[in-house]
């Protein structure tokens, strides 16, 4: 008790203080820590890769593309072949026929006019092909998505808003509006994004799932505007070097993002180091909702990631400063370290003498005992 007043007694204010700043410091480092990692896995879209393949062995691309670019679904079939060839190249092939070693989708943005009984809604509407849904797992409220796989191409997918304005109610799965004179099975129900994010993402009105064919026929589009594909990733940038080079459109007309690493700490840095010029973009690229929203939080993830720093470097300071401050005020030199050294080597061979001198003398003591009790038998016997 006395020992431990007597140590009380030697902790002055400053050091008080500045035990208080390092412990709230670390508690902020963990708190941010804590929300950078929720964040990071909030985003569905971005997370796509992990669905596909546990093993961390795929990585997902998204592939934006301006509007000047009118790129056509038969571009996107060529680029497929040349996955398969990139893969085959390097002795990655399928080990069952039925087997998929990648899955892709592609959208473009336009409008719509859908009408029901009741009344009609011109809105958003967004035109997708191959697994979008996959990709874009959105919120289903009834009824279930469509993909390429599907014979009929007439569904239609809306939003609880759109249901709500055209029906009346969010339970219209099977239900039927009209696209310009053609009818269209409503396939499901999802619910839309909300908050500032998605506000200001482009996320705020009324939005149509409908085919990329239909959307094309019925509808106002500029033409396909974001290609995304998990496929296999052996070494690091191969997915991303891949459709890179295959996609066979003009450079300043598509930009490329690997998702599967887009928060890590290396990628966060770099949003860091363009602070300022990271909005000038010279590519005619609008990107979509998704990908406006992923943007976003690479810049609150990068802020977090700064501050993270900051609350790691306050008690590294601190550290560093009482470091400097004991060795100033040592009481040692290194003489006294030297014949602390040498003390402390005298008494290990001493404890280890000792502990050999014990083992000899017990060994001694039962050999001892075996001969006198072998004695004692023959004299028995």
């Amino acid at each position: 008790m006395k020992k431990l007043k007597g140590f009380t007694e030697k902790i002055t204010r400053k050091q008080i203080i500045l035990s208080i700043v390092v412990a709230i410091s670390l508690f902020l480092f963990l708190v941010v820590q804590i929300l950078s990692l929720h964040l990071k896995n909030s985003l569905s879209t971005q997370q796509m890769a992990k669905r596909w393949d546990s093993s961390g062995k795929s990585a997902q691309v998204s592939c934006f593309i301006s509007e000047n670019a009118q790129i056509t679904t038969q571009q996107l079939t060529n680029l497929e072949h040349a996955v398969d060839a990139a893969l085959i190249e390097i002795s990655i092939s399928k080990e069952k026929e039925s087997e998929r070693l990648w899955v892709d989708a592609y959208s473009a943005r336009g409008e719509l006019t859908v009408e029901s009984g009741k009344t009609s809604v011109t809105s958003t509407a967004i035109g997708v092909g191959g697994d979008f849904f996959l990709f874009h797992p959105l919120k289903l409220v009834s009824g279930s998505y469509f993909s390429d796989e599907d014979l009929m191409k007439d569904y239609i997918i809306l939003d609880e808003d759109g249901a709500w304005q055209l029906f009346g109610s969010s339970d219209v799965a099977g239900m039927q509006v009209v696209i310009k004179g053609v009818p269209h099975i409503v396939r499901g129900v999802v619910e839309r994004g909300s908050g500032r994010m998605n506000d200001k993402a482009g996320n705020d009105k009324v939005t149509f799932y409908v085919s990329y064919d239909s959307l094309s026929k019925y509808g106002t589009s500029k033409g396909i505007n974001a290609y995304e594909i998990v496929m296999p990733n052996p070494i690091s940038g191969f997915a991303l070097t891949t459709i890179k080079e295959k996609i066979g459109i003009d450079e300043l007309s598509f930009q490329v993002v690997e998702n599967s690493k887009r928060y890590s700490m290396f990628s966060l840095l770099k949003v860091l180091s363009e602070y300022g010029i990271r909005s000038m973009n010279h590519k005619a690229i609008v990107y979509p909702y998704w990908e406006n929203i992923a943007r976003g939080y690479e810049d609150i993830l990068a802020t977090l990631l700064l501050l993270k720093f900051i609350f790691l470097l306050i008690p590294a300071i601190i550290l560093f400063a009482y470091i400097i401050y004991r060795y100033r005020h040592r009481t040692w030199n290194m003489k006294t370290l030297l014949v602390l050294g040498m003390e402390w080597k005298e008494k290990l061979v001493l404890k280890y003498q000792n502990s050999d001198k014990i083992k000899i003398k017990g060994s001694f003591h039962t050999k001892r005992k075996k001969i006198k009790n072998f004695l004692k038998n023959k004299v028995d016997k």
